[in-house]
Parts: structure tokens; C-alpha cells; sequence
């Protein structure tokens, strides 16, 4: 069989795609894959890192006002449909899958007025313009959150989850926290704010200091690489609590998460993947910078099963955030109750899925 994937633009469209990948050549070695994307997106240097056969389209997404940019846009789309298209005809893919992102706009289009059996995969409870776009040309929309039913037609959503959860249940040999220098018999929080960090995050950890010194739990902290040596200093001004480990980034974070006992951290949909396959009962601080706040809806949609806790950036504050992590990491009781009901959210088989609706639709 051979694949097109197309996404783009953030790690919450290219990593589902580059897992659902690696997935599907552990278990079907002989697959094909052809990765879509824009030459100086994101997804480039990732796609091309993992060696993963890479073609590019120049695209932008639509302003929200009138704006002659938009012009350009339409143009930029034609053009990359007439792009996309050469690419397909050349790599002949029994199946054309979009992530999300402006990039796979073009590619799915394409690949349905190609005729090529097509997927969209929309990973949060809030659909983006592209998604919705393409829905009305594709076979089948894929989708993680209930809530993401309503914004497509009902006789082609399937319910798939996310194919990062399946790549993170599959790590078997996780790494130990004692190379930070953590107590493995301590219970341990991990707290970060994306890639980059988040500001509001940082500034909550570290008023929060001195009340830390006296919990019986220990602290993961990462800052972001842009915030790491401002934070460092600020700590070492206040005086940093002993039971906190502070970094600017972790690197291969997947790996460490078998040994995490709590979570404090933004709601993109690779988190959310990753937390409820292992059943990490977390405290979502939703980033209000995101479109149409989707980051609060993908963290309510777990809040209201109790499987996790929600606290919005205009709430949060040293005393709020250290109050939400006590109410977990100092209660043995629910903590347990927390860690079954996010794990029962959890799809670890979802690569799979996403994959037998492909065959599904390539045979019928």
C-alpha cells in the first residue's frame, strides 16, 4: 500500500501524522509513505529527520478580515492543487490522509478531485477552517473528541483517537528520573508549557516557591529554552525549593512519562493523547491564545468525566496552581480515582484504527 500524508504548520498536525507512520511500519513494513508539506514549515526539518520521503507546496492560510493577502492565498491554493496533484499522479498513493494545517488543504483537495480515497484527521474537539473545508470532498473524517461530531457530517465521522497515544503506549523501557537527580519513591509532578514554555506558567511556579519546600512531593519543572535562564535567575533569587528540579527543555519527553505521577500543562491534543493512554491525571492550564479557545474545550471534555482539572490562565497564580496540585498529588484516593478514569479516555490502539478505516475505504 502507499500512503500521502499532508500536515502542517504546528506539532499538533505533524506529530499525530509522523506517529501514525512509525506505527504503521512496525506492523506493515511493506507501506509507502509520502509526506506533503510546505518547504519551510515546520513539518520539513521533523518529516525529513525521521527520513521520511518529503515533497513540498508553497500555501497560506486565509486572513480573518478582508484583506487583499486572501487574493494571494487563492492563488497560492490553485497552485498548489496543480502541484499536488503531480506529485500524486507520480507517487500513485492507494490513500490520501490530511493532519490539519493550511498545507493540507491543496493535497486533499487534489487527491479527491483525483479520485484517491481520502481521510481527514482532526485531532481537537474544535475543528479548524481547513478541516471543515475539506469535509464536504473527503471519504471519511477521523476524528479524537465526541465533541468534534457536531462540526462534520455524521455518515462520515469515525471515531479514531490519536495516533501519538498508540506511539507512547508502545515505549516499553521508560527513563528514569534519577538522572535528574528525583527521588523515585517520591510521588513527581512534571510541569511545562509546550515547546517553548508559557510565561503565566512560569511566573505561577515560581511564586509558589517557598510553600513547595514543605510538600512531600517533588517537581519536574521545565521553563522552555526562551524563558529558562530569566526563570533561573528569579529562583535563585527567591530561593528555590529543594524538591524542584528546573530545566529548559526535555528532550524525547515521551520516555520519561511512565515515571510521572501528575501533569500541569497546556491542552493541545498530543498532550491530551499522551496523558489518558497512561492515565496521568493532569491539570490543564488551556493557552487562551489558541483559535476559537479550542485548547479549553479539548480540557472540559476530560474535566467532565473527573478525569482531569481545569484552570484558565486569568485564574491562575502561585496559590491556585500549588492548591490544584495538592488536590491531586497530596490525596492517594484520587489520585487513583483520577489516573482510571483519564486512562479509560485513553486510545491506545488508535494508529490502528486510523488505519483500518484507510483500508475500509480503499476496498469499497
Amino acid at each position: 500500500m502507499r500512503i500521502v500524508i499532508s500536515g502542517g504548520g504546528t506539532g499538533g498536525h505533524i506529530y499525530p501524522a509522523l506517529a501514525f507512520i512509525k506505527e504503521v511500519k512496525r506492523l506493515h513494513p511493506d507501506v509507502e509513505f509520502l509526506y506533503i508539506g510546505t518547504e519551510n514549515g515546520l513539518e520539513k526539518k521533523i518529516v525529513e529527520r525521521e527520513n521520511i520521503p518529503f515533497k513540498a507546496i508553497e500555501i497560506s492560510g486565509f486572513k480573518r478580515k478582508l484583506s487583499f493577502d486572501n487574493v494571494k492565498t487563492v492563488m497560492r491554493f490553485l497552485k498548489g492543487v496543480q502541484k499536488s496533484k503531480s506529485y500524486l499522479k507520480e507517487f500513485k498513493p492507494d490513500a490520501v490522509i490530511g493532519t490539519g494545517g493550511y498545507v493540507c488543504g491543496p493535497v486533499v483537495y487534489a487527491a479527491s478531485k483525483l479520485k484517491i480515497p481520502t481521510i481527514i484527521h482532526e485531532q481537537n474537539s474544535l475543528p479548524g477552517i481547513t478541516n471543515k473545508f475539506l469535509a464536504r470532498y473527503v471519504h471519511k473524517v477521523a476524528i479524537c473528541f465526541d465533541e468534534a461530531k457536531a462540526h462534520f457530517p455524521s455518515e462520515k465521522v469515525v471515531f479514531t483517537g490519536n495516533p501519538r497515544a498508540s506511539e507512547v503506549v508502545s515505549i516499553k523501557e521508560g527513563k528514569s528520573l534519577q538522572e535528574f537527580g528525583l527521588d523515585e519513591k517520591k510521588k513527581t509532578v512534571l510541569i511545562f508549557g509546550g515547546s517553548r514554555g508559557a510565561a503565566p506558567i512560569n511566573r505561577a511556579v515560581i511564586e509558589m516557591q517557598d510553600e513547595l519546600k514543605a510538600k512531600n512531593y517533588q517537581l519536574l519543572y521545565i521553563t522552555g529554552e526562551v524563558h529558562y535562564e530569566k526563570v533561573l535567575n528569579e529562583l535563585n533569587e527567591k530561593g528555590a525549593a529543594p524538591n524542584m528540579i528546573t530545566k529548559p527543555f526535555l528532550h524525547q519527553m515521551p520516555e520519561y512519562l511512565k515515571s510521572i505521577d501528575v501533569i500541569v500543562a497546556r491542552a493541545g491534543a498530543t498532550t491530551i493523547a499522551e496523558v489518558t493512554v497512561l492515565g496521568i491525571p493532569t491539570i490543564f492550564i488551556p493557552s487562551p491564545y489558541v483559535t476559537a479557545n479550542h485548547q479549553e474545550i479539548n480540557a472540559r471534555s476530560l474535566e467532565k468525566h473527573d478525569a482531569a482539572i481545569v484552570l484558565r490562565e486569568s485564574e491562575l497564580s502561585g496559590e491556585s496552581l500549588l492548591h490544584a496540585i495538592d488536590e491531586i498529588a497530596g490525596n492517594e484516593e484520587k489520585l487513583n480515582q483520577m489516573s482510571r478514569l483519564t486512562k479509560e479516555l485513553g486510545v491506545p490502539d488508535a494508529a490502528t484504527r486510523l488505519y483500518n478505516v484507510l483500508k475500509e475505504i480503499t476496498t469499497t
